[in-house]
């Protein structure tokens, strides 16, 4: 090889590992994964989570992505007094579509859920609607709407919440008054 040759041989080296050096010193976006994209395929920047139990306002809250438990708590109103937010992992990070269920002293450790407390009569809190359905005078289209008012509006605090239940009259609601409780 002749000497002009040599020297255009060198310099192309040295930029090549000049350019390499550049380009590797460069700090690298994240790059994303199939687990975080939205159907879009880009990283979403909010997140829908569905909040329910001893919460004010139980239902779907939206959040920013990098949100935790203890967001999801607050943007559904905050938890109701007795809600036993110790068992829950407050600090935790959010995805979308996650639920957050906060215990209540109704929910805790519930096995059965009929007799709370040994007396015979009917937690509302924990009754399924097949358990409300064998109560004097509801059905099973009763029983549904105490379970769907539950779900929707959080725990009965009172058995005169039984008021709020569509097709749930005082007549009604003093039949019940010595079967049920919170």
């Amino acid at each position: 090889m002749n000497r002009p040759q040599g020297v255009v041989v060198w310099m192309v080296l040295v930029m090549a590992v000049g350019a390499g050096w550049w380009w590797g010193g460069r700090p690298s976006a994240p790059v994303p994964t199939v687990s975080n994209l939205g159907d879009s395929g880009t990283l979403p920047s909010t997140l829908t989570v569905h909040v329910g139990g001893w919460v004010a306002r139980p239902g779907l809250v939206e959040l920013p992505a990098d949100s935790r438990v203890a967001d999801a708590i607050a943007a559904a109103g905050g938890a109701l007094p007795g809600a036993l937010t110790e068992a829950i992992n407050l600090a935790e990070r959010l995805t979308d579509g996650a639920q957050v269920i906060v215990p209540g002293p109704a929910t805790e450790g519930a096995e059965s859920n009929g007799d709370p407390a040994g007396d015979g009569r009917i937690h509302l809190n924990r009754a399924t609607a097949s358990e409300l359905d064998d109560l004097p005078g509801i059905g099973p289209v009763i029983a549904e709407r105490i379970v769907a008012h539950r779900t929707e509006h959080g725990p009965f605090r009172a058995v005169e919440d039984l008021l709020d239940v569509p097709g749930i009259g005082e007549a009604k609601l003093a039949s019940l008054r010595d079967l049920v409780v919170p």
